[in-house]
């Protein structure tokens, strides 16, 4: 299988970051190594955003979420479902992913800390199914609406964990956000990234 620095390398997506539906160069020039905490190795370099870039990730949520609000559940439940089936084919290389960039044994990855946060996914979409949007109380109806756009900020440690621990009820419930990703250790957000993107979620809302 091929290792993930190769496949991000591969793809162009390794110094790139993911806006409005697009692989985007990052508008400043300031870099941080991503260092292996198993070995202390630097094992590459990854841009970080500035001011620019967070203008345009929020302007594109902003934009998508007009019409992503208003998608029907069974909508989002069936992007949910390509998700999570996107994540499972991805799963050893996520696990050789979290083993590089924040030291985890690969046994471990794979046993727990992919796994377990690829059933984030599925929960959300389960939720999402049966989820009551508008529920009458006596005279009253009550709606639940999404809130807007989310910024999520997500740590360095259970990195892929986090991120669909918080990304996934935020699709499900109709918001768009924008993800922050620890920057010691964004390669299994840029995995996660290309599996959005591949799934078909519209520009801009992830």
């Amino acid at each position: 299988m091929t290792a993930p620095l190769e496949h991000l390398s591969r793809n162009g997506h390794i110094d790139r970051f993911f806006i409005g539906g697009q692989w985007r160069e990052p508008s400043g020039t300031a870099t941080s190594d991503i260092i292996n905490p198993a070995t202390e190795k630097v094992i590459t370099r990854f841009p970080l955003g500035n001011g620019k870039d967070v203008e345009a990730a929020v302007s594109a949520a902003r934009l998508a979420f007009a019409t992503w609000s208003r998608t029907k559940p069974e909508y989002r439940a069936g992007l949910l479902d390509r998700l999570h089936a996107l994540l499972e084919t991805r799963s050893e290389l996520l696990a050789q992913c979290l083993t590089l960039e924040m030291g985890a044994s690969v046994g471990y990855a794979r046993t727990a800390q992919v796994p377990l946060a690829i059933a984030h996914v599925k929960t959300a979409r389960d939720v999402l199914t049966s989820f009551t949007f508008v529920e009458q109380r006596r005279h009253t109806a009550v709606t639940h609406e999404p809130v807007g756009v989310c910024g999520l900020i997500t740590p360095w440690n259970w990195p892929l964990y986090q991120i669909t621990a918080k990304v996934a009820p935020a699709l499900a419930a109709g918001c768009t956000l924008v993800l922050k990703p620890s920057e010691l250790s964004p390669l299994s957000a840029l995995l996660f990234a290309e599996a959005i993107e591949e799934a078909g979620f519209p520009a801009g809302v992830f």
